[in-house]
């Protein structure tokens, strides 16, 4: 059953905090899983496996001892192991002096350094697997490119395509070749924008000419959550046929309109299934990732646009699926630790760093879209959680993990009274960060 689905999805608080709170628990439950299972495989003993903080509401111990539970708050969770006097892992001096050698090698605090490395480490791992996992389960189920110009299906459009079919290889644009996808992408760079195309296709071994609108038209192929076209109503398969009474032909005409618009508002007339309606939005300036590194600050709408048609595409093999998912991870990781640099220097705007109710009202509009969209959402807040928590600062997976090199390093970890100033400054770090995000929340439009 789709729970999300009972609620009116008109964007209200309380559908973005149901939202909110299944995507959280999901993430929640594999970074704690991942602690838990490997920890239990490196010998540590969990002594609870808890989803939320606060009153239990509902409970059970396991066949090993480990009290599971889900508590009251759903803001987090944490597994206690043995010999942890709190939630953060901090050393219960009274319980670890009275064990034994035996019983000591079994808590967090008196297992080998290899133990509770791969244990701390394993929550931001199991992170990324998931979002791993879910971008290959995407593109097992979506297919990918076979790297040629051919249709694999067509989608409505205002000016007629009735000459096309599934299975067409695009060979020519006006005449200029396009032996590949590639050829065929790099073609549209250079066409000037018109109502209609002329095109070569081959069909059963022959070829033959047919006419159709621009190949890169003014189609919405998906809406941003939170965006300016997303709050205009602006939905999948619209497509733009006039930007304030100029007619427009190409998304390329509808990007210089949108960059060149200064945030005034722009009346779009928007076509769909025979229909045309009109369409007040007000771009908004946003900082975009480059390809080469860095960020650029445009005016946007919040759509991306695709051909007349889908490419005909091949399922891909698992490994190659899972190895796509990957550099999806790598490059989420790379653009958001850019975002976070150039946050800090001052480059690009502090609103960039949202808190819990902008990831709240994202997630309500991500599951707005549908359950893919609110998936591929899970994914991407699944990579960034893991690559927060491996961030080096005390309370942190990754501030544990610079306390055990330092052990690696020494021999020794650091003394008590450091390691309570350090996870003290940590705490402070991180309850500052907090407040930052907060203030952004509310103040950032």
């Amino acid at each position: 059953m789709d729970i999300l689905g009972l609620l009116p999805s008109s964007g209200g608080v309380l559908y973005q905090a149901v939202a909110f709170i299944i995507a959280l628990s999901i993430i929640v439950t594999v970074h704690e899983y991942g602690h838990y299972i490997v920890g239990r495989i490196s010998g540590i003993k969990a002594e609870v496996f808890s989803l939320g903080f606060g009153p239990t509401l509902i409970s059970a111990h396991d066949r090993h001892g480990t009290l599971w539970r889900i508590a009251l708050l759903p803001l987090g969770g944490y597994v206690r192991f043995a010999g942890d006097s709190d939630a953060a892992s901090g050393r219960d001096d009274g319980s670890m002096d009275q064990m034994t050698p035996e019983e000591r090698r079994h808590t967090m605090h008196g297992a080998p350094l290899w133990a509770r490395a791969a244990t701390v480490l394993a929550g931001p791992m199991f992170n990324f697997m998931l979002s791993a996992l879910i971008f290959a389960g995407f593109f097992l189920y979506q297919g990918v490119p076979t790297g040629n110009a051919v249709i694999g299906s067509l989608h409505p459009m205002p000016v007629s395509e009735q000459g096309f079919q599934p299975g067409d290889r695009i060979v020519a644009v006006n005449g200029t070749p396009t032996s590949t996808g590639a050829a065929f992408a790099a073609v549209i760079e250079t066409l000037k924008p018109s109502p209609q195309v002329t095109y070569e296709v081959t069909r059963d071994g022959k070829s033959r000419q047919v006419t159709g609108p621009f190949p890169l038209p003014p189609y919405v192929a998906a809406v941003s959550p939170l965006s300016a076209a997303s709050e205009a109503g602006l939905d999948h398969g619209d497509v733009i046929t006039a930007v304030d009474g100029k007619p427009i032909y190409a998304f390329s005409q509808l990007q210089d309109l949108v960059s060149n618009s200064d945030g005034k508002p722009l009346t779009l007339d928007v076509w769909k299934d025979g229909k045309t309606r009109a369409v007040t939005l007000t771009p908004r300036r946003t900082d975009l990732p480059k390809p080469g590194g860095g960020f650029e600050t445009r005016w946007l709408m919040g759509i991306s646009g695709g051909y007349f048609f889908d490419l005909q595409s091949r399922t891909p093999g698992v490994i190659e699926a899972l190895g796509l998912g990957t550099e999806q991870i790598w490059y989420t990781a790379k653009t958001s630790l850019s975002a976070l640099w150039h946050v800090a220097t001052g480059s690009i705007s502090s609103c960039n760093l949202r808190g819990p109710i902008g990831i709240a009202e994202t997630s309500g509009a991500a599951a707005a879209q549908g359950l893919s969209s609110f998936i591929w959402f899970i994914a991407l807040l699944s990579a960034a959680v893991g690559i927060l928590n491996l961030f080096p600062v005390p309370v942190l997976d990754g501030g544990h993990l610079v306390f055990h090199l330092w052990e690696a390093i020494t021999g020794h970890p650091p003394s008590e009274k450091a390691l309570r100033l350090l996870m003290g400054g940590g705490l402070v770090i991180i309850l500052a960060l907090m407040a930052f995000a907060l203030t952004n929340d509310v103040t950032c439009p």
